[in-house]
């Protein structure tokens, strides 16, 4: 009879995408954290708010043992197990989330460093010296236990200590870190930023490539790539050539793990071009969230479940999960469902490449290692190539994700449209221009308090009214790269908003957040799968960076603290006008 029931259970499992030959190669073997009879029935029990809580929780033995316990338990219950007995289960089993990381004080950590001067209100000032302070909170060091008890955490083992996003995040993620960086580095934190970027690179060494976050679930899927760029940014403060000499390799095979796992053919215009796109090959709820990837595939016939959970694992690479940017083109682009990630090429994954390529080309010249910088240079002419002939738009004057399926260009808007700006990857300096000209017509000058994440109000976190640290920058930084007067007077604009909704709310929270909604005079942000986080890492980075750029002209004051709409199509007409 058990044999019966454990073959019915494995059924079902099957119908979820939890059994397939395909998943049984997954990255992570983990029966605890990352697939498996135990971690289904607990994250359908829905013991805690956030599955990610219990994902988190360090075991209080071997996992074998603790699987052996499972077992019993679900044999002395015919697999129904009471909601309750798994809570005592969990509990004599499992330790609090956090009991793997200490507090950790950055050694290279001091006060007053230089480019706060540069900020001439007193106000902004005292302010930036607080985020200056929060790498401190933020800062943490994996315990020894973890260690030599690897299998008893998912959190993946780090040698050097780091900065944290913040909130529910407790360990590093990849993306994120890329602005904690450039903030640690405003902060004269360069020791920090190299022991960060050691561990992303041990994790490429380990695994091929750098994974959503430092957990074992997060092990299938990646994040938008850009270990290269922090190796650049963290040379251009220290000139440590013998560092990039020892790792450029492992630089190297990350770039390669996005070419041969994430790469598709395309033709345009009557060439072909091999861009990349996001795509996880496995099935099966993602760990952190289980049981509301459970419910949704449930709500399929059971032959589409598995692509389904697959699609949701891709969209968690590029960051945006979830947003109506993955759901153009579905059968219904109201539902989550309908979510087809891997159908779309993405302008800021392939900029982001783009940018990746060159500054390779440019390390291994430095280097004194001409092939392969050849190498990379002429990969970065044909990602330019596609870039121009895939995705830009003459006629809209910016550049759009691209539907595989359809043939044809996705022409919402995102901040994303503006990635090839913000990488340097475009030829044509009449494109700012055109680019300064779509902002106005998709009216994102009446929005006094950020850059909406898109237009589209659908609940979800990467959605109206939402925005978001890292895709002001995409924007602000964009424009302010360019030669142009006039588009580097409408990013200072922009950033001035931006950096006032950062000020009133920390003036009222005394926290930064994760996103903030915009529609409302500037809140903490809302929607998505869980409640909005503090601390934050990005937001820090990206706050600490508007500040130097533009320290000598942003203003705390209530009088002009927003910039107008009128301010910013005003300075848009200048930038039209001829130079």
């Amino acid at each position: 009879m058990q044999g019966k029931i454990w073959g019915l259970r494995l059924l079902l499992l099957l119908g979820l995408g939890l059994g397939s030959q395909e998943a049984l190669s997954r990255p992570c073997e983990s029966q605890v954290y990352c697939h498996g009879e135990f971690l289904h029935q607990v994250q359908m029990a829905k013991l805690y708010q956030d599955d990610k809580q219990f994902v988190d929780m360090p075991l209080s033995s071997a996992p074998d043992q603790v699987l052996k316990c499972f077992r019993e338990l679900a044999q002395a219950y015919n697999l129904s197990i009471p909601r309750q007995e798994l809570q005592v289960f969990v509990q004599e089993h499992f330790r609090a989330v956090g009991q793997e990381l200490q507090p950790w004080t950055p050694e290279d950590w001091r006060d007053s460093p230089q480019f706060l001067q540069k900020i001439l209100d007193p106000k902004l000032r005292a302010w930036a010296e607080q985020l200056h302070q929060l790498w401190k909170k933020l800062g943490k060091k994996v315990k020894a236990e973890v260690l030599s008890h690897p299998e008893q955490f998912s959190l993946i083992c780090s040698r050097q200590p780091f900065i944290v996003p913040g909130g529910r995040f407790v360990e590093f993620c990849y993306w994120d870190s890329y602005w904690v960086m450039e903030g640690l580095l405003l902060s004269e934190m360069p020791e920090t930023v190299k022991g960060m970027l050691q561990n992303f690179l041990d994790l490429v060494q380990t695994y091929g490539h750098v994974p959503n976050g430092a957990r074992v679930y997060y092990l299938q899927r990646s994040q938008p790539p850009l270990l290269t760029l922090m190796m650049h940014r963290y040379m251009a403060h220290t000139n440590d050539t013998t560092f990039l000499r020892d790792h450029i390799e492992t630089l190297a095979s990350e770039l390669d793990f996005w070419t041969k796992n994430r790469s598709i053919s395309v033709s345009s215009r009557g060439k072909s071009y091999i861009p990349n796109h996001y795509k996880v090959p496995y099935g099966g709820p993602r760990p952190e969230p289980y049981s509301k990837d459970a419910e949704l595939a449930a709500t399929l016939p059971e032959g589409n479940r598995d692509a389904l959970l697959a699609e949701l694992k891709a969209e968690a690479e590029p960051g945006w999960d979830f947003s109506s940017r993955w759901l153009v083109g579905g059968p219904n682009p109201s539902l989550l469902s309908s979510i087809r990630t891997s159908k779309l090429l993405p302008v800021d994954l392939n900029a982001f490449l783009c940018q990746a390529e060159g500054l390779m080309s440019n390390f291994y010249s430095r280097l004194g290692n001409d092939s392969e910088a050849t190498k990379y240079r002429n990969l970065l002419a044909q990602r330019m190539a596609a870039l121009k002939d895939v995705l830009w738009d003459e006629d809209k004057g910016a550049w759009f994700d691209y539907d595989l399926e359809n043939e044809k260009k996705n022409l919402e808007f995102y901040p994303s449209n503006f990635a090839p700006l913000w990488a340097g990857c475009f030829s044509d300096p009449d494109d700012v221009d055109k680019a300064l000209k779509y902002l106005e017509d998709s009216r994102i000058f009446t929005y006094q308090y950020g850059i909406p994440t898109s237009l589209q109000k659908t609940g979800q976190q990467w959605d109206f009214p939402n925005a978001w640290a890292p895709l002001q920058d995409l924007v602000i930084r964009g424009l302010a790269k360019s030669p142009s007067a006039k588009a580097q007077e409408v990013a200072f604009q922009l950033a001035q908003n931006w950096i006032r909704t950062n000020f009133d709310v920390y003036s009222k929270k005394s926290a930064m957040y994760e996103k903030y909604d915009i529609n409302n005079g500037g809140q903490p942000g809302g929607g998505g799968e869980f409640e909005v986080q503090e601390g934050f890492g990005w937001t820090n980075g990206v706050a600490l960076m508007l500040l130097d750029c533009y320290g000598d002209r942003l203003s705390s004051g209530a009088q002009n603290a927003f910039l107008e709409p009128h301010c910013l199509a005003a300075a848009l007409q200048l930038s039209l006008l001829p130079q």
